[in-house]
């Protein structure tokens, strides 16, 4: 399939989940494939909102384009989640500022308090919500369709940018001139918290700074780990 015709399908099925999944959310980490929907969402002026996840520790760049988002798509705001203060408080207090370095579980735990409690507050009332996942980041995403049903949340879930390469999607960031994360051009390909993620280098693969402790096999933060029933055929 060629890139005319990727985003084409793109274009559609975001048409179809604003149409036929209302009202559905657009989940934003600001990544470079977060800001190709960001983009689309906008430019083709789709009644889909926009959320992000504010860990409390991400990094500089990821605010500064925040920001700079902010003042571009003023027609489709991101609206920001934070997590509890209190579960904040009680993990740091009991096991440490960066206990997440210390095991898998501590560091799933920080993921749960950071990231999935808030993500369920941004998807409660919601039919839909839409991801930039795509295939090749990652051995976790290989059997990922491009929608399914996420038990776990009670909703469909959407991957419109599935089967594009990293090419494609810079091809599209370029030619569009969307604005991206400075990190980008230091060699984070995926950016998440700070403390958990670092540059890349050549050969390496594009996950491969996202809790770089960890065995690549079974690095999700939990918020695309389950492997829904594949729903292609709604």
């Amino acid at each position: 399939m060629s890139f005319e015709e990727k985003l084409a399908a793109t274009e559609a099925l975001l048409a179809e989940i604003a149409r036929d999944f209302a009202p559905a959310v657009f989940a934003n980490s600001f990544g470079a494939e977060d800001m190709v929907l960001t983009d689309l969402i906008a430019r083709l002026n789709l009644p889909i909102a926009s959320f992000s996840l504010d860990t409390g520790r991400l990094p500089t760049e990821t605010y500064t384009l925040m920001q700079e988002v902010e003042g571009r798509y003023t027609t489709h705001p991101v609206k920001l989640f934070f997590p509890n203060a209190a579960n904040v408080e009680g993990y740091v207090n009991q096991h440490g500022i960066n206990a997440f370095y210390d095991s898998v579980e501590l560091r799933k735990e920080c993921c749960r308090i950071r990231k999935l409690e808030p993500l369920k507050r941004a998807l409660a009332g919601q039919k839909a919500w839409i991801t930039g996942l795509r295939r090749e980041q990652s051995p976790t995403r290989t059997d990922m369709a491009d929608r399914e049903f996420d038990a776990g949340n009670g909703l469909m879930k959407f991957n419109p940018l599935l089967e594009w390469t990293e090419q494609e999607v810079w091809a599209y960031l370029t030619e569009r001139q969307v604005p991206v994360n400075a990190l980008h051009a230091k060699r984070y390909p995926s950016i998440g918290c700070a403390p958990c993620t670092r540059s890349i280098t050549v050969g390496e693969d594009v996950r491969a700074g996202r809790w770089w402790w960890e065995d690549p096999e079974l690095k999700e933060c939990g918020l695309h780990a389950n492997k829904p029933a594949n729903v292609s055929a709604i």
